[in-house]
């Protein structure tokens, strides 16, 4: 397994080791010693699958009381997935990393809690499945906009299937208030 740190402390990709032979192949999707030797948490309390279409953005999500961590990867297709630091205070505070997430190269994204997320489907019906380090708590469920000017990601795709709940979420800026507080280690 080879762990990958982004320009965003915590936020990792992982490249699991694969093995392939003439049938398929076979790797380990999670491990919990390994992981937590590479920096993720042991504790992984929800499991999570998202099938879309092409065209399809879900995001910016995250959740204020109850923030989850998230560790994801595409089983089918292939996902342009982004984290954002929106920790109030943090040195990275709006900075972004994305990276391709797909059944072919297999990397897996860890996405810490305080970090909103989100991923867009470029060209083919595409499915993730994700490990949450919390439950999903509907009534604590924020967004920032997903083409917020003052982020500024930079996504495969210019005119995305939104729902109606990701088309309305506020900027960041307009969001300051419901946003979680950095803490430094």
């Amino acid at each position: 397994m080879k762990v990958i740190p982004t320009e965003l402390g915590g936020v990792l990709i992982i490249e699991p080791t694969v093995f392939g032979d003439e049938r398929g192949f076979f790797l380990e999707t999670y491990h919990a010693t390994r992981y937590a030797e590479a920096g993720l948490p042991q504790r992984f309390v929800q499991d999570n699958h998202s099938r879309s279409v092409p065209g399809t953005l879900r995001g910016l999500h995250y959740q204020l009381k109850h923030p989850q961590g998230k560790l994801v990867r595409c089983v089918r297709g292939a996902v342009y997935d982004v984290a954002v630091d929106i920790r109030r205070g943090s040195p990275t505070f709006g900075k972004w990393v994305g990276t391709e997430l797909s059944e072919q190269n297999q990397r897996q994204f860890y996405i810490p809690p305080g970090f909103a997320h989100g991923y867009c489907v470029p060209a083919v019906l595409s499915e993730i499945e994700y490990k949450c380090t919390d439950y999903y708590h509907p009534e604590d469920e924020r967004g920032v906009i997903w083409n917020d000017s003052a982020i500024g990601i930079v996504w495969p795709v210019s005119a995305p299937l939104l729902s109606a709940r990701d088309a309305a979420h506020p900027g960041l800026a307009a969001a300051a208030g419901q946003l979680p507080l950095y803490e430094a280690s």
